[in-house]
């Protein structure tokens, strides 16, 4: 349960560190870098929850010995 409480506050930082540094790369007349910023948080965030699937997966596949 811990496990799951840290993944959700990661998110949590990654969401919040990306829309501030949107922020300041678009006050500064920097939109095209402020969205390369956004989508390099939701890249990073992507790619935690489709491991997260994966090992989902594999779990639901032990539990029910599916080769």
């Amino acid at each position: 349960m811990g496990a799951n409480i840290d993944l959700i506050l990661k998110i949590a930082g990654v969401g919040i560190l990306t829309a501030v540094l949107h922020a300041v790369l678009e006050h500064a007349g920097k939109k095209e870098q402020a969205h390369l910023a956004t989508l390099a948080g939701v890249a990073i965030v992507l790619i935690w929850v489709v491991q997260l699937l994966g090992n989902l997966f594999d779990q639901v596949k032990s539990v029910f010995r599916l080769f």
